[in-house]
């Protein structure tokens, strides 16, 4: 076949249509504002720094330090909550505080921030809803999106009308403390996510926001998720290619969501810092996406430009490089240095005003988009349902679809007493079983997770819902291994193996809980990612017994099991399900409800085979002849995307049209489904593509698309993809996005399909 040769160019739309009387408004506002009040709003700070502690550890707003800060530094934004989560009728009394010395001092409203990370986790009494790698695992969009509008509605009920999410770091080293926060490994799952949450927390106009929705802050832009060392916040090196085809396509997808700010990732990539690079925040989103949405920096992280990357010779020249680079607010949490020192740079001009009015008007578009010039406060009447049970069962339809089922040999499971196994007799153990903190994980009413359990006390840990559901007397507590609660999240207490060892005797089954305690950001650091010895010994010992096990894993991230694996008869993956996991987890055991979860990532099997789905095709290859074996095949423990069902479902009659394409053509995809089982269930249906030669090595396989269907007992559906062909292109040694003349597979299931390209297209455009 002859090749014929393209080039496009493509120029960006807006990401948000503007609003033309929303813009008159900005620029009106920005007009009469003098430069303090234009710096000020540019600077972020911690609450903790307008108030005081009691001496029984309360906190509370120190109104004259409120007004001093507010009418002298003119300060935009406040954020966090002090200590741990506080009450709503607390948020009601604080933040239109500050509201009203924002509006009696500048007339400009207060852009109020919390990490809202999992659902309303900083306000006491909120809904909690599985961290983001459950909803991933879950492969539902449309939980994502529930539990948003959910999170968003309860948000205002506090008043707090902006949250610091959604995350789409790619999770894609198991080593780093913060892959529960991620969509996991996939950058179309985590740019699917992150739509529909957008959707959820924004509504359906970014321009105009009710009084339900809040403003999202995804982050962290971006590569945050892929430290080359794998402790939190140090240096990516990646390449070109993957930069641009997977870490940035989530944040892409967000602005064209509609995302109205983006928090910046803290560290820097191929070392360049990101807070300092104009190229990433001011060329790739803000000018070819023409996404117009505010951009601020993560803890205090401008410091780092002087203080730990060096680029930067102090303060003064870390905000002068910042700025001008991209940054429009600085979350600064505990100085005002940020103020005194941008208006000395603008007044030397080594910060044009065009820069400060640029971001200001930013800042400003959210605040209108927000309607908080009109309303400023939220909350009270017509938020009846926080913390309802009408959230609860939402929180909880989400857990159970989030729990993954890896093994389930001789259908041990579900345990469901019928007439020949009586209600099994139970010992649970491990370190897991009876704590909220665990099946919550960080960002729960702490910034750690701990040092809490009192606000979760309504709801049951692993022991309290196993009780619930097959009754106090045939469930034995005997968990062997124990955290250390006031120490380090990995430290445990010493082992009591031997008393778990001899409860078995007196059960039937043994599920043991294991896992991690709770952790968040660098405290969460590891130097092995191995379950500790002392949860794995309890495993072996406990299998000397000769009774059944189950393992429960609950867990942030994936640890290494590869030695006792082998003794389970079962494993089920719960990672973090929130504070209604127990009972989803209790559903599912007994089969009140089906597992339907799927690996959101690649679970290891070893130390020296951390690797994703989607790698090289030269990344494995099976022993050369000769007198050296280069064995270098890939090891893991369950690949992404695999989950057991109490069903089965079988796929046939896979189709596409065309069979072969160009890059302007919509390929149709299209297969049946049939629950060949006895239960009904739900399948995520996903849809990968391999590139079968290209210039460059190609991926072994990418995820294109995924949909999740619900089906009866002997019901058949038939699964429609539309695959636009360009979506399958990759991004060149020229950096240019590619697709070549040549064969592909698409694939789902087992089953495979063949297309081909009949013309190369290369693009002139940064996005296509």
């Amino acid at each position: 076949m002859m090749l014929t040769l393209s080039v496009t160019a493509v120029s960006a739309q807006p990401a948000i249509p503007r609003d033309a009387e929303l813009e008159a408004k900005i620029e009106n506002t920005l007009s009469k504002m003098t430069l303090d009040e234009k710096i000020g709003q540019m600077l972020q700070l911690n609450l903790d720094i307008f108030g005081k502690y009691d001496a029984k550890g309360g906190w509370d707003i120190d109104e004259t330090r409120l007004d001093t800060c507010i009418s002298k530094y003119k300060v935009g934004s406040i954020l966090n909550a002090p200590n741990r989560a506080a009450t709503i009728e607390q948020w009601q009394r604080w933040i239109p505080l500050i509201q009203k010395k924002s509006m009696e001092y500048m007339g400009i409203p207060d852009l109020y921030g919390l990490d809202q990370n999992h659902g309303s986790t900083y306000t006491q009494g909120g809904t909690l809803f599985p961290q983001p790698i459950n909803i991933a695992a879950s492969f539902n969009t449309e939980l994502c999106r529930t539990g948003a509008e959910i999170t968003a509605y309860e948000s205002r009920a506090s008043n707090c009308p902006w949250v610091f999410n959604p995350v789409v770091d790619l999770g894609r080293d198991p080593r780093w403390p913060r892959i529960y926060e991620s969509f996991g490994e996939d950058a179309i799952v985590n740019a699917r996510m992150v739509e529909a949450e957008i959707k959820g927390y924004q509504g359906d106009d970014p321009n105009h926001l009710g009084k339900y929705h809040v403003a999202t802050s995804t982050k962290h832009y971006f590569t945050y998720g892929a430290p080359w060392s794998g402790k939190d916040r140090t240096p990516a090196y990646v390449s070109p290619q993957i930069l641009r085809e997977k870490y940035f396509e989530p944040f892409r997808a967000a602005a064209m969501a509609g995302s109205l700010t983006m928090m910046v990732n803290s560290g820097s990539i191929n070392g360049v810092p990101v807070h300092a690079s104009y190229e990433y925040l001011t060329k790739w989103l803000k000018e070819d996406l023409q996404w117009d949405g505010m951009l601020v920096t993560d803890w205090a992280d401008i410091n780092n430009l002087f203080q730990r990357e060096r680029v930067a010779k102090d303060k003064k020249d870390a905000i002068r490089i910042a700025i001008n680079a991209g940054i429009d607010m600085s979350m600064d949490p505990y100085s005002i240095d940020f103020f005194i020192l941008l208006k000395e740079l603008v007044q030397e001009g080594k910060v044009p005003m065009t820069r400060i009015d640029d971001a200001v008007r930013r800042v400003l578009r959210v605040k209108y988009r927000l309607n908080l010039f009109e309303q400023p406060n939220t909350g009270g009447k017509g938020y009846e349902k926080f913390g309802s049970k009408e959230h609860a069962d939402k929180a909880l339809q989400a857990a159970e679809e989030g729990i993954v089922l890896l093994k389930n040999e001789d259908n041990i499971l579900p345990l469901t007493p019928n007439s020949q196994r009586p209600t099994p007799k139970i010992l649970l153990t491990g370190p897991n079983a009876n704590q909220m903190r665990c099946l919550n994980g960080g960002w729960s009413y702490t910034w750690q997770g701990s040092k809490a359990e009192d606000l979760a006390e309504k709801y049951n840990t692993i022991y309290e819902a196993l009780c619930n559901k097959y009754g106090k007397d045939n469930v034995i507590l005997e968990q062997g291994v124990t955290y250390k609660e006031e120490g380090q999240y990995y430290e445990e207490n010493v082992p009591e193996i031997e008393k778990a060892v001899k409860a078995a005797a007196q059960a039937d089954v043994i599920i043991a809980a294991i896992g991690e305690n709770s952790y968040c950001e660098t405290p969460g650091n590891l130097s092995d990612l191995w379950l500790s010895e002392n949860q794995r010994n309890l495993v072996k010992e406990l299998a000397k017994t000769g009774k059944p096990i189950i393992l429960v894993l609950n867990e942030g991230r994936p640890r290494l099991i590869a030695d006792i694996e082998p003794l389970a008869k079962a494993v089920i993956d719960i990672l973090l399900p929130g504070n209604y996991g127990g009972d989803a987890l209790a559903n599912l055991l007994a089969g009140d409800a089906n597992f339907s979860a799927k690996m959101p990532y690649t679970y290891p099997r070893e130390i020296n085979s951390l690797n994703t789905y989607d790698y090289k095709v030269s990344e494995e290859m099976g022993t050369m002849t000769g007198a050296y074996n280069y064995d270098a095949k890939v090891s893991l423990q369950w690949p992404f995307g695999y989950g057991l069902s109490y069903t089965t479902f079988e796929y046939a009659n896979l189709h596409v049209s065309p069979t072969t394409f160009t890059a302007d053509d919509i390929l149709t995809v299209t297969v049946d489904v049939k629950n060949t089982g006895s239960r009904a269930g739900k399948e995520a249906v996903l849809l990968y593509s391999s590139d079968l030669v290209a210039s460059i090595v190609p991926d072994n396989r990418r995820l294109r698309d995924f949909i999740k269907i619900e089906l009866q007992p002997g019901e058949t559906q038939t699964v429609a993809f539309r695959l636009p062909a360009k979506s399958m292109a990759f991004v060149g040694a020229d950096g240019r996005w590619t697709l070549e003349e040549g064969d592909f597979l698409l694939r789902i299931g087992r089953l495979t399909a063949p297309a081909s390209c009949k013309a190369t297209k290369i693009w002139d455009t940064p996005n296509i």
